[in-house]
């Protein structure tokens, strides 16, 4: 029988991928990732895409997102889902949070 591991945020490391940037990657298991990302107001982080598909919760803070040829702002409250593959990129208009799942989990964050 599978266990549940706990993942205890204050017990996590806490990872700077890039400039502005902060990263723990919370609970997961080869099906789902949760990670938490802060941000600095200015930050912008690099157009990507990856296969994974990716629900954004933002937890405080207000962010601009182009996702395919879409653009939006987003703030405390809203919620979206990236279809894996597409490019895509956020901006931080000021301090922000958000809680990331990704399904399947990322290799590259584990």
């Amino acid at each position: 029988m599978e266990e549940i591991k706990i993942s205890h945020q204050k017990a996590v490391a806490t990872t700077d991928p890039e400039a502005g940037l902060k990263r723990q990657v919370l609970a997961y298991n080869p099906n789902l990732m949760l990670v938490r990302h802060v941000m600095q107001g200015g930050w912008q982080g690099t157009r990507h895409s990856h296969p994974h598909d990716q629900l954004v919760y933002v937890i405080r803070g207000r962010l601009r997102f182009t996702g395919g040829s879409s653009t939006f702002e987003i703030a405390a409250g809203d919620s979206f889902v990236v279809p894996g593959n597409m490019e895509h990129q956020a901006s931080a208009l000021e301090d922000s949070e958000v809680l990331d799942v990704f399904n399947p989990y990322r290799e590259d964050y584990a």
